[in-house]
């Protein structure tokens, strides 16, 4: 239950602090608030025993396989088609809804009781993201050249940059210079990019629903650990927080943790049941909460399956 900067000063240099640190910054939360350590350390053991992979030929890939099995067990996906209501759907017993409290609101509506809409309305939204994806003539020009064996790097600096970085979102500001998390992953991926050329993407944290273009910051801090990074940049596209809303709803202000992740929230997360014995949440606001784990959708079944059939054990 300790803060990131609290356990970090345990460790006996800057540098082993700073990346500590930068594990424990994708908390989103100012990093001496009780919980966050539980994020680098958590992210850190899994860099150790398992890494950190990613799929080759970009997340789609893992959307694809999905889609062909549940095609292989005789479901169907329906895409193009606007939910604005829970009543625009066909009936049938389970309704699973990948969304965040404040969709879960307009699409349910008052379908639902009070006490619960009550509960939904509260939900806080933690700060948004500033994201950069890139083509590159080559690869980056790391100065040390031990980063270009790592697909995801964290560019923090020093313990109390990285600090004020994440502390920076929560009082409505942009840090000078941001903590900017950057994966690189054409280095080991060759789908990703044509013979010779290369992509990366990065993003910092920015205040929730931040407008501001700080791309001049991201890029000034990859420069500062990669000389020379902007003369190979070929082409590149932001994405502010509004952006970022507007390709996924669920990135409320540019939040891609479906709500702040402090540590009332994860204690008590939303209940995959809802109060109609229908209606399931299956999305990060629910445990354990965001990463790429896919582990909300996976419990969210179980309680759907656990309700139809109590003798359900798997």
């Amino acid at each position: 239950m300790r803060g990131a900067t609290s356990v970090a000063r345990l460790l006996p240099t800057p540098h082993a602090q700073a990346l500590f640190l930068g594990a424990a910054a994708h908390s989103v939360l100012p990093l001496d608030r009780k919980g966050t350590a539980g994020f680098g350390l958590g992210l850190l053991g899994l860099a150790h025993t398992h890494g950190w992979p990613f799929p080759r030929g970009g997340s789609q890939a893992i959307a694809d396989a999905l889609a062909a099995r549940l095609r292989e067990l005789g479901g169907r996906i329906e895409t193009g088609h606007a939910v604005a209501s829970l009543r625009d759907l066909p009936r049938s017993r389970t309704v699973m809804c990948d969304v965040t409290p404040r969709q879960l609101l307009a699409l349910a509506g008052d379908l639902l009781p009070p006490r619960y809409r009550r509960r939904l309305e509260r939900w806080r939204y933690g700060p948004g993201v500033f994201k950069v994806d890139y083509a590159l003539d080559g690869p980056i020009p790391w100065r040390a050249a031990e980063v270009a064996h790592a697909a995801t790097v964290h560019l923090g600096g020093s313990p109390a940059e990285i600090a004020d970085s994440e502390r920076a979102p929560w009082e409505g500001r942009n840090a000078e210079r941001p903590v900017v998390q950057l994966a690189q992953q054409s280095l080991f991926d060759d789908t990703r990019a044509p013979p010779g050329r290369h992509t990366a993407w990065a993003y910092c944290h920015v205040p929730h629903g931040s407008t501001i273009d700080v791309r001049g910051s991201v890029e000034d801090q990859i420069e500062r650990f990669a000389p020379g990074f902007r003369e190979g940049v070929l082409a590149c596209q932001t994405h502010d927080t509004a952006a970022m809303e507007k390709g996924n709803a669920n990135l409320v202000g540019g939040d891609i943790s479906a709500g702040a992740t402090a540590l009332a929230r994860l204690l008590r997360p939303l209940p995959y049941r809802t109060p109609l014995p229908w209606l399931y949440v299956c999305s990060a606001a629910t445990a354990p909460g965001p990463g790429v784990h896919g582990m909300c959708g996976h419990l969210a079944a179980r309680a759907a399956l656990r309700r139809a059939d109590p003798s359900f054990e798997g």
